[in-house]
Order: C-alpha cells, then structure tokens, then sequence
C-alpha cells in the first residue's frame, strides 16, 4: 500500500466494487452479458487490464478497454458472461510504476502483488437475491419483549398465571448478569406495549421491528419455546400480533419474528409427544440416543433438545408445509414481514449430517415474496450465503467484532464476543485487514443484507463496550456508514449499560422518556442516533452502494459508499489526529452542494481547499480533521457527473 504523510493512502489503489458504480446491471440472468467498470490511476503507466473470470470451473480471459478519463485515472470496461448461477472473476493489472514493474490482482479484498487463490473474488449471481427491495433502506430495532414495554391496559404483572420457574419483577427493578437467574425474570412487557410505542420508533427513524421469541416458553428469553403453534399469552396472544402487525404496516413499518429451527425446548409438545411414544412421528425429530431420556441438546443442554432435519415430518411442519410454521405467521391474519433464524449456523448440522443450505433454500422457498430470512451466525457465515438461501446474517465476524477491537479502551473487562479473554484494542492496519478480508467473501446481497450491531441481546451494551461517549459516536458512524443492514438494540439510543448478554436485557426507561427527565447524556444519544438514521435514509449510497477504501490512519478511517450519481464520504476518527488531505482527484468526487442532510460527531469536520502540491497542479484537496474521537457523513459529487438525488 502507498505511504502517506499521515498513514495510508488506499485512494490510489486501482478500484472495483460489485454496487452499480462498478457494475451496472444487476441480476441480469444466466447467459447475460455484464458490463463491468474498474479504475486504474494514472500512476501506472500504459496499464493492461484482464477479467479473469471462471466459467464452468475454468478461467476465462478477457482484456479490458480503456474509457473516460476520471480524476486521475481512467475507467476500464469488459463484459462478464453469466454462464452460471455464482460467477467468480477478479482483474490483472499489469504496466509499470516509474521504475517499478507493476503485476497485481484486483480481488474484493484488494490489491494483491503475487497470485492469489479464488477465495477472495468477486462474485455476480446472475439470479440475484430473493431478499425483498424495502430491506437496502431499512433500520433495524431489535426488541427483548419482555423488557420493552408493558401496555398501559396491562394493570399489575399477573403473578397467578406465570409459571413456577418465574420471578416476577417490578419494572424499575436492574435484571441479573446471571443468566440462570435473568432467564426466570418477568417484567411483563407485551406485544401492545410495543404497539402503544411504534411511534417513538417511527420518529427516531426505524423502519424495521424485530423481535426475540414470542411463542410459550420455559424462560423469559422464550429460545425454549413450548410450541410454535401460538403466541405466549403473557404478551397478549395471536391477536396481539395481528394487532401489532397491522398498526406497523399502517406506518410503513415491518414486523419481524425470531425462530428457533434448531432446537426446541424439554416442555415442547413436539419432544413431550416423543418421550412418550418411541414409534411417534415426533420421535424422529429428535437425536434419541436412549428413549426416552438420552438425547442430544444443542451444545450438550438437556433442556434445548436438537432437531433433526433427516425427518420430512419435521421439514413438512417446520417449514415446507401448507400450514407449516414458517409459512403461517407470514400469511393473514398474521402478516409478519420476515424470520430471524436462531443458531442458524448450526440447524441441520449433527456429526456427519450436513444439511444446512438444503434447509435454508427450503425455508428461503416456503417464504411469500417481500419477505426477509436472517441467519443468526456468531462466526464466518460466508459459507451458509450462497444466494439462494438465508438473505444474509448477522455480521458479528465482519462489524462488530472489527468495530470493538478498534475503539474498545485499554485492557477492556468485557468479554470478547465467547472468546476467553477481555476485547483486544487492535490496529487501524489490523482491523481494516479484517474488514477487508472476510466480507470479500461475501455476495455484494449478501453483505447489504446482513444485520450490522454493535451489540445485541446476546452481548454487553455498545456503550460499556466502548466507555467513551466520542468512541461511541465513532461506532455510531460506522452503523450506518459501512455497507450492511444497520441494527439497534432497544435501548442503545439511549446508551444504556450492561455488561453481558443477560444484563443487557435491560426494561426501556419509559417513565424517564415519558416525563422528559432523561439524562442530558441521554437526550444527546437519541438526538444523534435519529441523525445518522435520517442520513442513512437520505442518501442512496449509503443504503445500497459500494465500498471505496480511501485512507488509513493510525487512529482513522475513511471511505466512501459509491454511487454514479451521489456519493456519501464517511470519515471516522478513533481519537483526534492530524489532519488529512486527500486529493480530489484521487478521491474522485468534491463535497456536494446538497450538504443539508450531512451529519458529523462534535469536533470532526471536512474542508475543501486548493493543494499548494498535488496530485495535479490544479488540484483541490478535501482535508479531515478530527479534535476528538468521532464521525463525519457528508455526501459528494462525483468528478464527471453532475448530482442528482434520488437515482
């Protein structure tokens, strides 16, 4: 990579993404013929550009043409054939740099100066994705029902119908970090009490509510559910949903549900049929070892028993059935907009069964069209999104663990995401290498369709994690500027502590919001949450464009979410450092004049001014500058186009 006076400047690395900047026309079916766009910088002279592309397993070479003239570089353009479902293609840059001879691939990961395997390349699926068109512009708000918010028609918490294993809580009362003993908690919130606060969500610029396990449970967290057939009365009901449903869409907002395919709970009727009758249908939905007591949970938990997809019986009500669960939630009276997928990595999979994909595709087909499938998925998910099941995933690997590494303090306490250890503070060069390196293995759908978090109900609050209000708004930043569904745990706007998954399931402070006695500290976090979720819906690029890297600093990060007509720069800042001026001929595109909706951290600002030297004598450089820790989200024009809004 190029040094630069103050870290690293990626702008003049030859460029490709897989959004409509590099790649016109999507989804263009089998047998089309693609047209492709990569920029090379001038700083390599007389360039040969190649598509390698792999048709029916082998490589197939096209050279490039040279076209227009941007900045300084110029825009070559081949045609990629879409002989089959998933395309793998990546590009050969060959010229020499003064004295330097210059041989380097151009893959999703970025330059590489020796031959690199196909792991790394870019991929066109040719079919596209089913995932629905609402989901580029969405904003997420995860809610733990039972800690959001309790009806104002609820009256006190009903102690006489609440099963023995539960404790009934008042709601001002903190929850347990044990989380045997958060397991047995009830507040009482219910599905109306989310509806009576739809508009809250509305205003601070959600667009999407999903929702942990509503189905009668064994625990507060309902991942032990009792049956999929109805909704646990302690949130209200079936009707309650419907009702839910109905004031959501009403709003232009979407409901999604979570689900547990891989495991059920020990009180399920499903296992309660199996123990009692080995010749059952529904003993073939569980691993038996010894009827009826020896079975095999999910990671050796007796009271999560696996499901096991060998069984048709069990696909048939799971999910491929007319009335099957997965179906019947999303069709009337229910309506529901989508599935979460719990421990989805590891549904279908036992010892030598293999047979995640064939579900995820199943499911991904059971489901009506304009419907989402999100897979839970703590690790490299890059392998269960081949396109044509889940939409995408929870980008643990690919956001928030990069995203905790980088702005966590010094020798952090909190546990890093299962490992036995506290968060690491890793490089900028260190993270942008995962950044970089694992969600090049993903689909450009797939990456815009999986979830971006800083936290969630499984991990501590953002805000312990990250200590520091300024590094927070970094984090803050990167949720809606990096390529990604952008996902908030209820709560989080406000910035709410918690230490660990179960102590983070914290009741919403509805009497505080509701008599406006929040802590400034508070009323600063929403005002600035809702700011970045009105940028994200303003600007095109930042819901379904690509990714430029554009400078790498010590303490730095800047990109750019490219468009052909719009493109948004997103500038974020781990701690105050020196300025940075990036030439705009490098960064291919000047601040635009439809500045109104930018939106920036205190103390991190942007400034065009003319280069005293430059790329070009007549360049003008945009110059970053940080005082403090924070973000900066302001769009662009590009050089050889004029802006226009909304396309």
């Amino acid at each position: 990579m190029p040094a630069h006076s103050t870290g690293t400047l990626l702008a003049r690395e030859p460029f490709h993404d897989s959004s409509r900047a590099g790649v016109p026309s999507r989804s263009a079916g089998l047998g089309a013929s693609v047209p492709l766009r990569v920029w090379v910088p001038d700083s390599v002279e007389n360039p040969t550009v190649v598509l390698r592309q792999v048709v029916d397993g082998e490589p197939r070479l096209v050279t490039c043409t040279s076209g227009n003239s941007d900045g300084a570089g110029h825009w070559f353009e081949a045609e990629l054939l879409a002989r089959n479902p998933v395309t793998k293609y990546r590009f050969l840059i060959s010229g020499r740099e003064g004295d330097r001879p210059v041989y380097e691939w151009l893959t999703a990961a970025g330059i590489a100066d020796h031959d690199v395997s196909d792991a790394h390349d870019f991929m066109y699926l040719a079919r596209g994705s089913k995932a629905p068109e609402w989901l580029e512009g969405a904003i997420v708000y995860q809610v733990f029902p039972d800690r959001f918010a309790r009806s104002a028609s609820s009256g006190k918490l009903p102690k006489d119908a609440l099963a023995e294993w539960a404790l009934p809580m008042q709601w001002e009362e903190p929850c347990e970090e044990n989380g045997e003993k958060n397991g047995r908690q009830i507040y009482g919130g219910d599905l109306k009490g989310l509806e009576e606060r739809l508009d809250y969500l509305k205003d601070l610029g959600v667009s999407v509510v999903y929702m942990c396990p509503i189905f009668p449970a064994g625990s507060a967290h309902r991942y032990d559910a009792s049956t999929f057939d109805r909704v646990d009365p302690l949130l209200g009901g079936n009707e309650a949903l419907v009702s839910l449903t109905e004031a959501a869409h009403e709003r232009g907002m979407k409901i999604i549900m979570d689900l547990t395919t891989n495991h059920t709970g020990n009180t399920h009727e499903w296992f309660k049929k199996a123990q009692a009758d080995a010749t059952s249908e529904e003993a073939g939905f569980f691993f038996f070892t010894e009827h009826p007591d020896r079975y095999d949970g999910w990671l050796g938990i007796d009271s999560l028993p696996k499901l096991d997809y060998d069984s048709a019986a069990l696909r048939a009500r799971m999910y491929s059935g007319k009335n099957s669960i997965v179906r019947r939630y999303l069709e009337p009276p229910f309506n529901v907009d989508g599935w979460r997928i719990d421990v989805a990595n590891m549904t279908g999979r036992h010892g030598g069964q293999d047979l995640t994909h064939e579900v995820a595709r199943d499911i991904r087909e059971a489901m009506r069209e304009g419907t989402w499938l999100v897979a839970e998925h703590f690790h490299d998910a890059s392998a269960d999104l081949a396109g044509d099941g889940w939409d995408g995933a929870m980008n643990y690997t690919g956001f928030t663990k990069p995203l905790w590494a980088w702005l966590s303090p010094e020798k952090s306490a909190v546990n890093w995401l299962g490992l036995p250890m506290g968060v690491p503070k890793l490089s900028t060069r260190a993270v942008l290498a995962t950044l970089r390196d694992y969600n090049a293995q993903l689909t450009y759908e797939a990456r815009l369709h999986s979830q971006n978090q800083l936290c969630s109900h499984d991990t501590a609050r953002s805000r312990t994690v990250f200590g520091d209000p300024d590094r927070h708004a970094a984090a803050l930043g990167a949720l809606v500027g990096l390529p990604g569904v952008p996902t908030l745990f209820a709560g989080d706007e406000l910035a709410l502590e918690g230490n660990n998954g179960e102590h983070s399931r914290t009741p919403m402070p509805w009497t505080a919001i509701d008599t406006d006695t929040l802590c400034e500290h508070q009323r600063h976090w929403r005002d600035l949450t809702a700011a970045v979720f009105a940028a994200r819906s303003a600007f095109k690029a930042l819901q379904s464009g690509g990714l430029r890297w554009l400078h790498a600093g010590e303490d730095s990060l800047t990109f750019m979410r490219t468009d052909r007509t719009e493109p948004v720069l997103v500038h974020l800042a781990r701690a105050a450092h020196d300025d940075i001026a990036l030439p705009e001929s490098l960064v291919l595109a000047s601040p635009s004049e439809h500045d109104s909706d930018a939106v920036h951290s205190p103390g991190v600002s942007l400034e065009t001014m003319s280069a005293v030297s430059g790329e070009q004598a007549s360049d003008q450089t945009i110059t970053l500058r940080a005082e403090r820790a924070g973000f900066l989200i302001t769009p662009m024009r590009p050089l050889a186009a004029a802006p226009t809004r909304g396309h």
